[in-house]
């Protein structure tokens, strides 16, 4: 005899107080997809425009009463709310709506923790869980004390507290180290990438623009693609053959979203900033998004805010914005506006050509191989070709040191007369 064993999908109710420091409806919106993407179903929304947000419960009184009653004549099994809630915020509407209360960081926080599929991705998500939980331990040591129940239990309930604290702390220790590890594992591929002269090039842009579907159309690399907000978090690197021949490194990295919790962007800062330090950035984005220029702007701030920790000089890249989806598109002013912009459908395969031809038109400066004889008096030089070219082979013969290297032309202008 065979059951059915689906998972009944929680019904939330989604809220939403607009202080004028963003723009809500839009926020909303997306915030009902992070809540499809989750799992559950958004049954209702409430939105409420308030000068600031309550101290109390976030929203005004007589509006968290109707919340409340909505919740419990629909049988809500959960409320979700379009911005970060203080643990108190959180206890108090929980407590007067009797059910499940969490915010738009918790929220993206359990979809990264479901989507998460590498070792690295997984560290990463649980120290940007613990980072956010911890400061939010405070204030429950009450409810704690009160499971013994009666006088002389509060003891144990702060211990136990205590206790969930420096548990956690020593775990978020443990965690960037794992992490720390992990990083410079891939900052020695990164170095040997570099001297070996390949270009990588890596796809950014908002969540759910399409860049895995590009990824696979370039490289058939069979990247998880679903029409889903977060559907690819870890970073995937392939191989791409450009027309003229030179082979470039794609990386698809994780989708952006506007007001990405700081916590997020702490943890996944290496996964970031080796999208922010590629060689050349595609800034993809859905064209046929009303909200495209918004995306493609939200994704260039937080680029910028990366590559100002790696310093001014990695800020010239060239950034390619890449108009995906374009068959559906129904403004087609949006491509006059970005200059350089690539028209593509990832989708349909349309304009990949004109795609690889712009990454060719911005590869960064030229190398080549050649043959050098370095004298014995000049033989201090081949610590540099090692250093900011590549060795390919060496020897030493009776008249100096016998190099096969492979240069950018800045470096060969430095050795050009010890050619062979």
């Amino acid at each position: 005899m065979m059951f059915e064993n689906e998972e009944k999908q929680e019904r939330a109710l989604l809220v939403s107080v607009d202080t004028g420091e963003y723009d809500a409806e839009a926020s909303l919106l997306e915030l009902k997809e992070l809540v499809r993407t989750a799992g559950a179903e958004p049954a209702f929304t409430i939105m409420q425009k308030r000068p600031s947000p309550d101290t109390a419960t976030c929203l005004g009184s007589g509006m968290a009463e109707e919340a409340a009653e909505l919740v419990k004549r629909e049988e809500l099994e959960l409320v979700v709310f379009d911005r970060e809630l203080s643990p108190t915020q959180i206890r108090n509407l929980e407590k007067l709506c009797d059910t499940r209360v969490i915010d738009r960081t918790m929220l993206i926080l359990d979809i990264f923790a479901q989507r998460a599929q590498s070792r690295e991705g997984k560290l990463q998500v649980e120290l940007a869980q613990l980072r956010y939980m911890l400061p939010r331990l405070s204030g429950q040591g009450t409810a704690l004390s009160r499971l013994g129940g009666g006088i002389g239990t509060r003891g144990p309930g702060e211990t136990k507290l205590e206790m969930d604290r420096r548990h956690i702390r020593r775990r978020i220790g443990s965690l960037k180290e794992q992490l720390e590890d992990v990083e410079a594992a891939r900052s020695v591929i990164d170095k040997r990438r570099k001297k070996n002269g390949t270009v990588t090039v890596a796809l950014v842009g908002y969540t759910n623009a399409g860049k895995s579907t590009l990824m696979n159309r370039l490289t058939q690399a069979g990247v998880l693609a679903e029409n889903k907000l977060f559907a690819t978090l870890d970073p995937t690197a392939r191989a791409l053959k450009l027309p003229g021949g030179k082979t470039v490194m794609l990386i698809d990295t994780v989708g952006l979203i506007r007001r990405l919790p700081h916590h997020l962007v702490e943890a996944f800062k290496s996964t970031l900033e080796q999208a922010a330090t590629a060689d050349i950035l595609l800034n993809v984005c859905d064209a046929s998004s009303p909200e495209a220029g918004e995306h493609l702007r939200v994704t260039e701030e937080l680029l910028q805010s990366l590559r100002g920790r790696e310093g001014a000089a990695e800020a010239d890249r060239p950034v390619i914005p890449v108009l995906n989806k374009w068959d559906a598109v129904e403004d087609p002013e949006l491509a006059l506006r970005l200059p350089g912009a690539v028209r593509v459908s990832a989708l349909q395969g349309e304009g990949i050509e004109a795609l690889l031809q712009a990454v060719e038109d911005n590869l960064p400066e030229k190398t080549f191989d050649t043959e050098l004889l370095l004298p014995f008096a000049k033989s201090g030089l081949a610590a540099r070709l090692r250093e900011e070219g590549s060795v390919l082979s060496e020897e030493y013969v009776p008249e100096g040191l016998r190099l096969s290297v492979r240069l950018s032309e800045r470096l060969y202008g430095s050795v050009k007369e010890f050619e062979i």
